[in-house]
């Protein structure tokens, strides 16, 4: 595989041409792969869907928590993601396999710990998020499968993310697609057996699959980060490692954990004020949150794209071109989100309609979608400036501004709005403050690029 980021790392200039080409051939394998992602989601979401409202709010009452866990385990992995990508910028492949070992077997310790609690949770969860009695049991079942899986899932999240600040993104992205056929199957086999729960069992089988995979190709096969089987590297022990590059990680790692705690806690407190306005209502949320996934995937797929580029720029000192490709990634990103936002508004029926076949929830869902639509360019902006601010090791300020824009305009414009207008009323405020992120974070990224 040809490597697109070798002109970087040399020294090249680049025209403007060779600049926008090299973000296209970045994002499109990140894009596919995060599109990817979610048809899992729709995949549980319509399979569960067919088995009744009871059954989709189930999931629907506990997908901010596992949100919320997800953000933390993904934020571990990104701290030696973006380490990786700053040695492989600099040229010390020695120094980014070093991140490799420890950071892996550090990540690992970590998804236990955090395994471990949401284990001892699962029991009262549904119960604390205000869901009916008849659905608290699933949800209880779904987010305990889902526990147990977060190991193999902080593994796959580290070992995918090192991969892809090496610069090879299209593997990750085709073994996404490959661990999406195999949720079709699993799901297919367990769901008519288990209900709610076999939904969980075959994510869960396929992320076993695909981590072990990743895992395989990141240790034996990366040309530049495998450690098995190679020899001269020296073998840096931990204590060297802790004091080294420990600290480093955390810098990016902690920030963007409080990010994603701060975004998840949000998403509990919107479900909880969604919780009350019934079952329908529950199950149209989680549908349409999960529909609208499919428009803003994309600008996570060029966030990650823009995490390797900006992360190996910064690492060979080439901040003049870390700050020319961090804005085109943000222009082409929302560009897309502004066209999948169109797209959203046209075919919302549709997207709910494969999501269940309930007639009330299909209707709100729809109305719903629609609000949404009108937030999803500056939508892009907020997701793929906090990519260009993670390559660049720059994450705490973007934690405070999702702070300030979902704790003083989401969440208590939700609760307003939500109490006259219902469920329409709290997306309404959703699509408010991703509009007011979008315009901080546009904010951000312009005074970044003057400081350089």
């Amino acid at each position: 595989m040809k490597d697109y980021l070798l002109p970087i790392r040399t020294g090249q200039k680049l025209t403007v041409r060779e600049e926008i080409i090299l973000i296209l051939r970045l994002s499109l394998p990140a894009i596919l792969a995060q599109i990817s992602s979610i048809i899992m989601q729709y995949i549980d979401a319509s399979m569960v869907g067919h088995l009744g409202a009871n059954a989709s709010a189930s999931i629907g009452l506990v997908s901010s928590s596992t949100w919320l866990v997800g953000g933390i385990i993904t934020a571990a992995s990104m701290g030696f993601s973006v380490c990786v990508a700053h040695r492989i910028g600099a040229q010390d492949e020695c120094g980014a396999r070093v991140i490799v070992r420890w950071g892996l077997i550090c990540n690992f310790f970590f998804s236990l710990l955090i395994m471990a609690a949401c284990v001892m949770v699962s029991p009262m969860l549904p119960m604390w998020m205000g869901g009916d009695a008849a659905i608290r049991k699933d949800a209880t079942a779904y987010f305990l499968v889902y526990a147990f899986s977060i190991p193999v899932r902080e593994m796959f999240l580290t070992s995918q993310g090192m991969i892809q600040s090496s610069g090879n993104i299209r593997l990750p992205s085709i073994l996404n697609v490959i661990m999406c056929a195999l949720d079709v199957v699993f799901n297919a086999l367990l769901i008519p057996h288990f209900g709610v729960m076999g939904a969980a069992l075959g994510t869960a089988f396929s992320f076993v699959v695909i981590m072990i995979v990743m895992m395989y190709e990141l240790l034996v096969k990366s040309p530049a980060l495998y450690i098995i089987g190679r020899s001269g590297d020296g073998n840096t022990s931990l204590f060297a490692f802790l004091s080294k590059e420990l600290l480093t990680a955390l810098k990016i790692a902690v920030p963007v954990a409080i990010d994603n705690v701060i975004m998840g806690f949000a998403y509990v407190a919107f479900t909880r004020i969604v919780s009350p306005f019934g079952t329908v209502s529950v199950a149209a949320n989680s549908f349409s949150i999960t529909a609208e996934s499919l428009c803003y995937m994309p600008g996570f797929g060029i966030g990650v794209a823009a995490t390797t580029i900006v992360g190996q720029c910064i690492g060979a000192n080439r901040k003049t071109p870390a700050r020319r490709l961090g804005w085109m990634s943000v222009i082409l990103g929302m560009v897309i989100m502004g066209c999948s936002g169109i797209l959203m508004w046209i075919f919302a029926p549709w997207m709910i309609g494969i999501l269940s076949p309930d007639q009330e929830i299909r209707m709100l869902g729809t109305r719903i979608l629609r609000i949404e639509a009108f937030a999803e360019p500056l939508y892009g902006a907020s997701i793929v400036a906090a990519g260009v601010f993670r390559g660049a090791g720059e994450t705490l300020l973007s934690s405070v501004l999702n702070l300030l824009s979902v704790w003083a305009v989401r969440i208590p414009l939700a609760y307003y709005l939500g109490s006259m207008f219902g469920l329409r009323g709290a997306w309404i405020a959703m699509a408010t403050e991703l509009c007011v992120r979008g315009t901080l974070f546009l904010i951000r990224l312009a005074l970044w690029n003057r400081n350089k």
